[in-house]
């Protein structure tokens, strides 16, 4: 069984003097993060309580023995923060990953690394500090809840009549197009059509076309392949087969290029497309519900929006009006701004 001065052997080579580590390794036990050290062969040469609380096992469960086989993150498998270090990269801060425990639950935590160095600077082993995020995720999901009309905010007579018909549009699977100005709540429709379909089950895919390039937003919505490119480290699933039995939210579709366009609308009319790299058609289903806060009609006579992709997005069309015609719902929506942070901070502002 290892004991427990090894672990304040490797606090010491992280700089604290001689004969200052038992008081923080006093701190280090009872902080409420979980802290572990690891040597250059990745075993475990200390394990605090919060680390035993989160992953199960205790230190003497964990001393000695390999960081993947006790601190069993998904981040093992893809790149490994501990690794990072020990090849002389960047210190990773705030990863987000997950925990399998010895009971077998998944825990979400963030994971920070830092080298621990001798005095001449030799790296010897790795420091990892992660904190439980399942708390937090509890209150993203409370605030986050699922969208139906009676969560979007609204009273004004165009707002009510358009919350009437979204039962009947969220049964049908044809494409919706909706139009509106930036804040008037497009994607809220977007997920309360999702979740009042047959297709709630599946996942609710969004992108914001407006923020990437055309060649970041080819490879977030088709994917790729190891190698396809520079930097393309590992494959990549894409939205469109992340959306496959769900919906796909296209946001600022408006911002598109022509060239673009004419990918999606071959996606759209096939139900399949081809990730980057890659020799083979990948089939997919999806129902899709794009935004704009630009007529697209306008566009289309302006030359800068596809006809065949408009008339392909405009099945069922949903117009939104501007906060600014609707003065009546900013009371509603500040109350209920003010009923989402305090969910989400634990406060009691009114």
């Amino acid at each position: 069984m290892a004991k427990k001065p090894d672990h304040n052997v490797t606090i010491l080579r992280c700089g604290i003097a001689e004969g200052q580590f038992h008081p923080c390794c006093t701190i280090l036990e009872n902080i409420s993060e979980g802290v572990i050290t690891i040597d250059l062969d990745k075993k475990i040469t200390f394990f605090n309580k919060a680390a035993e609380i989160l992953t199960g096992f205790t230190a003497d469960d964990a001393i000695g023995q390999y960081c993947f086989d006790i601190f069993r993150a998904n981040t093992c498998t893809e790149r490994c923060p501990m690794d990072t270090v020990l090849k002389g990269g960047e210190q990773p801060r705030d990863i987000p990953a997950f925990i399998i425990n010895k009971q077998g639950d998944q825990i979400p935590i963030s994971v920070s690394s830092c080298p621990l160095r001798t005095d001449d600077g030799d790296i010897i082993g790795v420091i990892e500090i992660f904190r439980d995020l399942s708390e937090l995720e509890r209150l993203r999901r409370q605030v986050a809840r699922t969208y139906t009309p009676e969560d979007i905010v609204g009273r004004h007579p165009k707002m009510r009549e358009i919350f009437a018909f979204l039962p009947d549009i969220a049964e049908s699977d044809s494409p919706v197009l909706i139009e509106g100005p930036t804040g008037s709540g497009k994607e809220l429709f977007a997920r309360a059509i999702h979740n009042l379909s047959s297709r709630r089950n599946g996942p609710f895919v969004a992108i914001n076309c407006g923020a990437l390039p055309d060649t970041l937003l080819e490879s977030e919505l088709f994917g790729y392949t190891k190698g396809a490119f520079t930097g393309a480290t590992r494959d990549k699933p894409g939205r469109f087969l992340l959306a496959d039995k769900g919906t796909l939210f296209l946001d600022e579709i408006c911002n598109t290029s022509l060239a673009f366009q004419a990918d999606l609308l071959r996606v759209l009319e096939e139900g399949e497309f081809t990730p980057l790299g890659h020799t083979k058609s990948l089939k997919t289903d999806f129902r899709v519900v794009a935004a704009t806060n630009h007529e697209l009609k306008k566009m289309v006579k302006e030359g800068t929006f596809r006809e065949d992709l408009y008339y392909r997005l405009n099945v069922v069309k949903i117009s939104l009006p501007p906060l600014k015609d609707r003065k009546e719902d900013i009371p509603l929506l500040v109350e209920h701004f003010i009923h989402k942070y305090n969910l989400l901070k634990g406060r009691a502002i009114r």
